[in-house]
């Protein structure tokens, strides 16, 4: 079995069924105070990235920059649960218009017709739009039938 930290868990199944979901991911990271923030945030993964959409000058954008250490979590609510957790670094870019990332992760949230609509309403107001790639470099994924949480198999962590 791939071990916990791996990046050969985005590979599992169960991993790629979490990031083709509807699920939002749960972002967290340090504010500019120095406190810690988590935020739902809707992503697109690209195969090698978890790509985030977000205002320019949103204090998301402003803390990131300042520290682009992030962690992420994509969890089900369901029983058991499975649950995706990443760390790793965001690098943020400024593009003039709505990414392609964030366009299709509306289409996937809110489907083909709803999802092209409400970007069509976003690009009409021509704001620009910070993309912040998370390229993970850690990896975990519990599944809660093969995969356990490192204290339930008589570990600590």
């Amino acid at each position: 079995m791939t071990k916990q930290g791996s990046l050969k868990l985005l590979d599992t199944p169960e991993a790629k069924e979490l990031l083709q979901s509807q699920i939002y991911a749960r972002v967290a990271y340090i504010g500019v105070d120095g406190d810690p923030r988590v935020v739902p945030i809707n992503f697109h993964w690209d195969g090698k990235d978890v790509v985030l959409g977000s205002h320019p000058d949103g204090p998301k954008v402003a803390a990131i920059r300042k520290n682009p250490s992030v962690a992420l979590t994509i969890d089900e609510n369901g029983f058991p649960p499975k649950v995706l957790t990443m760390r790793g670094r965001a690098t943020i870019t400024v593009e003039a218009d709505v990414t392609k990332e964030y366009a299709a992760a509306m289409e996937r949230y809110m489907g083909p017709e709803a999802g092209k609509a409400f970007v069509d309403q976003l690009r009409s107001q021509k704001m620009p739009m910070a993309r912040i790639a998370i390229t993970p470099t850690w990896v975990g994924l519990l599944d809660f039938q093969t995969r356990l949480p490192h204290a339930l198999t008589g570990g600590y962590g």
